[in-house]
């Protein structure tokens, strides 16, 4: 099997344990973007494969962000065919349809499509002392555009997933926990030896029980394609906009997207734009 350029995968006893390592922090650009198509595909092709347990090499960053330097300076955006959902929403949902169980295993920080990401998975178990959620999009003029919202709202509920997408505040895993973001906060030196037990325990069990209990729970969860693609409609066609870009310009100039104190702290800090840090 070629190795990923941004991601490692460990394979034993049914259970492949993928981690995301793409210094400095994770970021979700081009690169991890290859990766997760490569995965995916293989994973839709995996018999031997029951459970699928995603974490990072980094203990600070599970995936930061999307990559907006990326966008910047770059020609507006191509729409996605009407109807039709971006790329990375896409992506993300052809996670969401794996006949393997996913677990998410959250340490850092999540926020953005590193939140979306983990949306998308069956289940997530976060680090009561470490972990960090957040939808910061609004801060720059966009909204979470991945799935966020429509995942948010069907799981949270209309009141709080307004709540974290408007407010673009980062929310630790307690607080996640209560509002049904992630399944459980553990401590942080429990929160390994958890996720690897369950994924085990899980992997032991028949393959037909574990696939028909999923199935059967994906009908009654079932996301609104449409709702999705509107959703990341409205998101690619701001990616340009020249409010969202000079907001995004201030962040990078203030030493986002890099292992440094905004990243770091990115709920509180992108609320004091355009005051110079």
């Amino acid at each position: 099997m070629t190795p990923y350029n941004s991601l490692q995968r460990h394979d034993e006893a049914g259970v492949a344990i993928i981690s995301f390592d793409h210094p400095p922090i994770n970021l979700l650009d081009r690169q991890v973007v290859v990766d997760l198509l490569r995965l995916v595909k293989e994973l839709e092709q995996d018999i031997a494969t029951r459970v699928v347990l995603f974490r990072s090499a980094n203990p600070d960053f599970f995936i930061a962000h999307y990559d907006l330097a990326g966008q910047v300076g770059e020609q507006a955006p191509v729409l996605p065919p009407a109807g039709e959902p971006s790329l990375l929403s896409a992506l993300f949902s052809r996670f969401a349809r794996l006949p393997q169980v996913t677990i998410g295993e959250l340490q850092g920080r999540a926020r953005g499509a590193g939140s979306e990401f983990l949306l998308a998975l069956d289940m997530r178990f976060a680090s009561r002392e470490r972990a960090l959620l957040g939808q910061p999009e609004v801060a720059v003029g966009l909204h979470p555009g991945a799935g966020g919202c429509v995942r948010l709202a069907q799981m949270l509920g209309r009141g709080r997933a307004l709540e974290v997408c408007l407010s673009g505040a980062d929310y630790d895993a307690e607080t996640a926990e209560r509002y049904g973001w992630i399944n459980r906060a553990l401590a942080d030196a429990e929160l390994r030896p958890f996720t690897e037990a369950l994924a085990r325990r899980i992997a032991s069990f028949p393959a037909a029980g574990i696939a028909h209990a999923k199935a059967v729970v994906g009908q009654c969860t079932q996301l609104d394609s449409a709702a999705l693609a509107d959703e990341s409609q409205r998101f690619v066609a701001e990616m340009a906009s020249a409010e969202t870009v000079k907001r995004v310009e201030w962040m990078l100039v203030q030493g986002g997207q890099t292992d440094d104190e905004l990243e770091r702290n990115l709920g509180a800090l992108l609320a004091r734009y355009p005051e110079q840090l």
